[in-house]
């Protein structure tokens, strides 16, 4: 192969209501490949399955809260663990303030709102109101597979509270058998870990969930840029 092809499709859209706030879905489409290749497989691209709304600073987001991650795998129990690290990896970012909200938690149930609802002006008000946040970050754990090669996959979205605006989403699966993967999980280890037993570390998390969803976590902060 000569030349790399990539092909980027990807969709983004809102679905406004009648009032002045956003009740929206987003939707992104997978990244298509043309073709696989040697030099891509070894250049180590960054992720592209997410939206960050340039027309919003994050930092002037004020207090959000972190829902525990619904789950539609078959392993409801890594919930939890999932929502977890991606707390500790955006607390490392100190970027905005943060807190965890779990499902089993009164106050948020008493809302009764799923991941992908479209929410209108007064479902908005409520959830600043009862979780006593600016914005929140939702989403659900798409897939898990525990065993080797291990696979995960997560749809999350940030809205904005004050205008039910989108602020940033992500829609990603991560599979310790895809070449590109395996790439990034090399140069996590190298640059957290600083250690001459990356190979070994490797094989630690292909057989590690708590290990692995760090990983994830740690890719999922960084693209609050």
């Amino acid at each position: 192969m000569n030349n790399l092809k990539i092909k980027i499709k990807t969709k983004i859209f809102y679905i406004l209501n009648r009032t002045a706030f956003a009740g929206f879905c987003f939707a992104v489409l997978l990244l298509m490949f043309s073709a696989g290749c040697n030099n891509y497989a070894n250049s180590n691209p960054a992720m592209s399955y997410y939206y960050l709304n340039p027309d919003k600073n994050l930092s002037a987001l004020g207090r959000v809260a972190i829902v525990e991650l619904d789950n539609n795998s078959s392993y409801p129990q890594i919930s939890s663990d999932v929502t977890d690290a991606i707390f500790r990896a955006l607390q490392k970012k100190q970027v905005f303030g943060l807190a965890i909200v779990r499902q089993n938690n009164p106050a948020w149930r008493s809302l009764q709102l799923g991941p992908d609802t479209t929410y209108t002006l007064e479902q908005l008000m409520a959830i600043r109101k009862t979780l006593n946040c600016d914005a929140v970050l939702i989403g659900s754990i798409t897939e898990f597979n525990p065993y080797p090669p291990m696979t995960i996959g997560l749809r999350l979205k940030l809205i904005d509270l004050k205008d039910g605006q989108l602020v940033w989403g992500i829609e990603q699966v991560w599979d310790i058998a895809d070449k590109t993967t395996e790439n990034r999980i090399k140069n996590y280890f190298k640059k957290q870990m600083n250690s001459d037993f990356v190979p070994l570390r490797q094989q630690l998390m292909a057989v590690s969930p708590l290990k692995f969803f760090r990983f994830v976590a740690q890719e999922t902060a960084e693209t609050f840029r």
